[in-house]
């Protein structure tokens, strides 16, 4: 019973000291494998040992890489530079529609419309039908001149005999007058209904063909025919339909517009001068525009007029810009920028190279180092290029020594620091 007792303690002495010895060397085994040594306790060569070769640090901005992995990421970095750039005048505005090119398109007389001729956004060009309307007031004043005119010829026909006659002593002066006072008013009454015809939208070959279908003998034409109600509104100008305010059926007014028609391959961009720019602008010269919707692309322009009048509240002066707008890319009411480089001479300027700004959560950022293995990120405000270059407005004082080469791999570590963060 003893003995029993004593070989249960023995193997149970045994049991345990087994234990302490696997714990012991499984402890060992992350030590040897994660130390990130060689058997000859030395770095790898490539200095890419996880965490002791580069740290990033996503809540204070900081990447830390080691100088060999700088090496191997081509890392470099530069002081900014000193740049002279032509210095342009800043002028903020907007684009508006040529006023030159664009025309608004209603109908002269009350109706109801009858068919349309162009869609919403539709070409168009000049001359071109984009409404019929059943105007009765269109048909009285067609009535009205086709009277008229036969009126006028006949007493022309009256006046020319009585010329005659009153040679050949067949009748007195005060007939040839009377018959002279009628032409006179006749051919006045004439005039004023073919300019009623002209206000309505009827040109002259129009209403020189509705005279010619009127004197035609024989033919049958019914006078409801040629004083037809119909009103074609047409296109003023060559452009695109870009406003349309009308459906058939519809009943429509004289003050109503129903057709805004723009040709659009020329916009206005009227810019906003301050007090001190308006002796650096004047009619003629050359305005380069930006817009953020197209960042890299830029478009040249002329000035037309710099207004006479300063804005009382803004204390700005207007400046009108004609730019050709190539693909039809710019659009009206888009806010643009507008710089009138070289007009007051040269600056000098803080720049660095284009590759070094980078993007980081949509603001713009270089990076600085900050110790022989330590890099931060700096916001800035960028300007305009200067050749390969990007002028810095604001964010560096020129002292600093900023990455020029690898800036993307030093934002990508700080990006997956961030991943990780979260």
């Amino acid at each position: 019973m003893h003995m029993s007792r004593m070989i249960r303690a023995h193997v149970t002495t045994l049991g345990a000291s087994l234990v302490a010895a696997a714990l012991a060397l499984l402890l060992t085994l992350p030590l040897a494998s994660g130390c990130g040594r060689s058997e000859t306790g030395e770095p790898p060569p490539d200095g890419t040992a996880g965490a002791a070769a580069s740290r990033a640090d996503a809540r204070d901005g900081t990447v830390q890489v080691t100088a060999a992995l700088q090496q191997k990421w081509g890392i470099t970095t530069a002081e900014p530079q000193q740049t002279a750039v032509a210095a342009s005048v800043s002028l903020p505005g907007v684009l508006r529609l040529n006023e030159r090119q664009t025309a608004q398109v209603s109908s002269l007389l009350e109706g109801q419309v009858v068919s349309l001729g162009a869609e919403l956004g539709a070409a168009v060009r000049t001359g071109q039908v984009l409404a019929t309307i059943h105007a009765p007031a269109l048909a009285q004043a067609k009535t009205l001149f086709l009277q008229a005119a036969a009126r006028a010829e006949l007493t022309a026909r009256e006046w020319e005999r009585a010329r005659i006659l009153v040679q050949q002593e067949a009748i007195d002066q005060k007939e040839a007058g009377r018959r002279k006072g009628d032409f006179e008013q006749a051919r006045t009454e004439a005039a004023v209904a073919e300019s009623s015809l002209h206000s309505f939208g009827l040109d002259q070959a129009a209403i020189d063909a509705l005279l010619r279908r009127a004197r035609q003998p024989g033919e049958g034409v019914l006078h409801d025919e040629l004083a037809d109600p119909y009103l074609q509104l047409t296109a003023p100008v060559t452009g695109r339909v870009i406003a349309r305010d009308v459906i058939a059926g519809q009943h429509v007014l004289p003050d109503r517009a129903l057709f805004i028609v723009s040709d659009l391959s020329t916009l206005w961009a009227e810019l906003d001068a301050r007090e001190p720019d308006l002796p650096f602008l004047a009619a003629g010269q050359r305005v380069r525009l930006r817009t953020s919707v197209y960042a890299d692309r830029t478009w040249d322009g002329r000035i037309l007029h710099v207004g006479d009048v300063v804005d009382e509240k803004s204390r700005t002066v207007k400046v009108r810009v004609e730019v050709p707008n190539t693909g039809l890319l710019l659009k009206p009411n888009m806010f643009v920028q507008g710089e009138v480089a070289g007009a007051v001479g040269t600056r000098e300027v803080l720049t660095v190279p284009a590759d070094a700004l980078q993007t980081i959560n949509g603001e713009p950022v270089v990076f600085v180092r900050i110790a022989p293995d330590r890099f931060a990120v700096r916001p800035v405000e960028p300007g305009e290029r200067a050749g390969d270059r990007r002028v810095i407005v604001k964010g560096l004082d020129g002292t600093e020594r900023v990455v020029v080469a690898g800036a993307f791999t030093l934002k990508a570590e700080l990006l997956k620091s961030s991943l990780a963060g979260e």
